[in-house]
Formats: structure tokens, C-alpha cells, sequence
């Protein structure tokens, strides 16, 4: 599966907070060649937006790429063009990280959108999506690209994902996430040698937030094995984390808030959950609402089983991509 990488640098971004960054870098990941009608409409560009604290790599493995990539797939890279950006604050674009701690501008998930919509026109030579999907935070931009650029795609796919303002647990794990970090003085106001001790607070929330109670009642059905299985992905999770980098990846919800623009979205429109899911939990009843007010909109809710995987489900493209086949050569 051949794969392209590449960065593109946008100079003077204005973010939405109104604060500048002299050059915005957004890195990314392409597979495959861009296709164009007669019109020089671009028809066989897909976007997949990652998840909170991911990147565009995430989905070149076996349970993503290897399910819809290869020849024959769905999504063959030999006749899509598929683009695996990674979002403002994450991965190889530019965060706090890099530098600016602290200084670097407050983003949202309208900043993302906006720049990753020139990543595509101005740099890509993308003037149109065949499909605009998305996992988690991607999802939650796939509905944003929905009401924002209504006419730039030919079907929407979030994941795992709702169209509501950020709010109620959700938000209220979100914020003990942040205050386990800011709160802990080795923070320094973002000026440390060392990740403060308050990262791994805020990776306890961050795992409950997306735990899965079934399977990991499975994995770990004695007192030693779950303090195993919690240590190892305590290390795992610490590995790849960056205190800074994670206050500005959870706190760029805040502006998220599809619901009074869903009216405006034009593309069919598909959404899939699943019920063990702990961060969309189906109990809520909010996605039944809110996909009334899209014009051309489908829900599926994913049943438990035992190859659910909750909130992370949304990567295991075997448990979906059928009912996506089915939504996109039914509409």
C-alpha cells in the first residue's frame, strides 16, 4: 500500500479566538491519485478525520486499512484518493509542543475544519469530497464539514460521534482531564522539564472515558489481571502523551455545536455508534433527535457484542463497512 506524506505551511492562520500563527504546518497522509470529471471536478476524494489525541496514521492498520484499502475494498486506493490529515495540535502539524507551550493559539474544532478545507483546495487540488468520514473528534468534523461546506461533498460518515454540544459527562470528564493537569503544580503554567504527575490523572479519566466494561471484564476477570491490564495501558497511553498538547487537544470542543446548523447539511448523511460505546452513550437518546433534523439522514446503532470494542469500535472497519457499502449504493 503505497502512502504519501507531506506537509502543507499556511502563513498568518488566523484562528477563530483571534489570535495568529505566523505559519500553521498541517501535516498528512495520502493514498492513491485524485480523479476529475470533464468539469475538472475533483469525484473520488475521500477525508478521514482522526480522533482526539491521534493522527492521520492511525488508520493504516490491519483493522482499518487492510479492511478498505486494498484492492478489491471499498475504498481501493488504486480508484480513491484518500486523505488522512492530522488535525491542528496533533500529530506532525503544529502544537504546543513545538515550542510556544501555553503561548500557542486556543483552537476549535472550526479552526481544524477551515484549515484542513485549504489543505484540500489550496494545496491537494481537491474542489470536491466523494465522502467526508470521520472517528470520534473526526466524526464530530464530519458533521462541522456538513453544515459548513454543505455543497463540498457527496455523502457524510461520522463515527462514533454526536451532533450536540459537548456537555453533560462528557464535558465534565473532559474538564477534570484539563484540572488534572493544570491543577497539579508541576504543571508550571506549561513551563516544565519533565511531564507533570497530573498527566497520569488525566490518563485515568481518559480511560475510564473510553473503557469497555464488557471486554474488559473478559481480559481481566481477576483482581491481578485488571491491575495488569490497567498498568499496561497506563504505559501505553503515557508513551505517546504531552500534557500541553493534551489540554488544547480536549479542550477544542469547546465550540462545538452541530445541532442548530444540522438543517443545513444537503449530503446523505450516515451515522453509526455502538452501544457499549461510554463516551455516546445510547441511553442519552440524543442522536434519535437530532438525525430528524438532517434532511437526508440515517442512524445505525452498533448492538454489544463480543467484537464491539465501545467508543473504539469505530476502528474495527469490519464491524461497518458493510452498512456503508449498503448507504452509499442505496443513496
Amino acid at each position: 500500500m503505497n502512502t504519501h506524506e507531506g506537509d502543507f505551511i499556511i502563513p498568518n492562520f488566523q484562528f477563530n479566538s483571534g489570535e495568529m500563527l505566523p505559519e500553521l504546518r498541517l501535516h498528512y497522509t495520502t493514498l492513491g491519485t485524485p480523479k476529475c470529471d470533464d468539469d475538472g471536478k475533483t469525484t473520488n476524494a475521500i477525508w478521514i478525520g482522526h480522533g482526539t489525541t491521534g493522527s492521520g496514521h492511525q488508520f493504516l492498520n490491519e483493522n482499518f486499512a487492510d479492511e478498505l484499502f486494498n484492492a478489491g475494498q471499498l475504498f481501493d486506493s488504486n480508484q480513491y484518493y484518500i486523505i488522512l490529515p492530522d488535525g491542528i495540535g496533533h500529530g506532525k502539524s503544529s502544537k504546543p509542543s513545538d515550542g510556544l507551550r501555553v503561548n500557542f493559539p486556543k483552537y476549535g474544532y472550526l479552526d481544524m475544519v477551515r484549515a484542513q478545507y485549504r489543505l484540500l483546495t489550496e494545496h491537494l487540488g481537491v474542489n470536491h469530497l466523494y465522502l467526508a468520514m470521520g472517528t470520534s473528534m473526526g466524526g464530530m468534523q464530519s458533521w462541522v464539514w456538513g453544515h459548513e461546506y454543505p455543497d463540498f461533498m457527496d455523502f457524510l460518515f461520522p463515527l462514533a460521534s454526536l451532533p450536540v454540544e459537548i456537555a453533560g459527562r462528557n464535558r465534565m470528564i473532559r474538564k477534570m482531564i484539563i484540572d488534572s493537569i493544570q491543577d497539579d503544580p508541576d504543571w508550571n503554567n506549561g513551563n516544565y522539564d519533565a511531564q507533570p504527575r497530573g498527566l497520569t490523572n488525566a490518563l485515568h479519566l481518559l480511560l475510564m472515558m473510553s473503557s469497555v466494561p464488557l471486554q474488559w471484564q473478559k481480559d481481566a476477570p481477576t483482581r491481578q489481571q485488571a491491575d495488569a491490564l490497567l498498568a499496561e495501558k497506563l504505559e501505553s497511553y503515557a508513551s505517546r502523551m504531552e500534557a500541553n498538547d493534551m489540554i488544547y487537544q480536549v479542550g477544542a470542543s469547546e465550540d462545538y455545536n452541530p445541532l442548530p446548523h444540522l438543517h443545513k447539511i444537503t449530503a446523505p448523511l450516515l451515522a453509526i455508534n455502538s452501544a457499549d460505546d461510554q463516551v455516546n452513550p445510547p441511553e442519552l437518546g440524543l442522536m434519535e433527535d437530532a438525525i430528524q433534523k438532517v434532511k437526508n439522514g440515517r442512524f445505525i446503532l452498533l448492538p454489544i457484542t463480543d467484537e464491539t470494542r465501545g467508543h473504539g469500535t469505530h476502528t474495527l472497519a469490519r464491524l461497518w463497512k458493510h452498512h456503508l457499502e449498503e448507504f452509499l449504493q442505496s443513496t
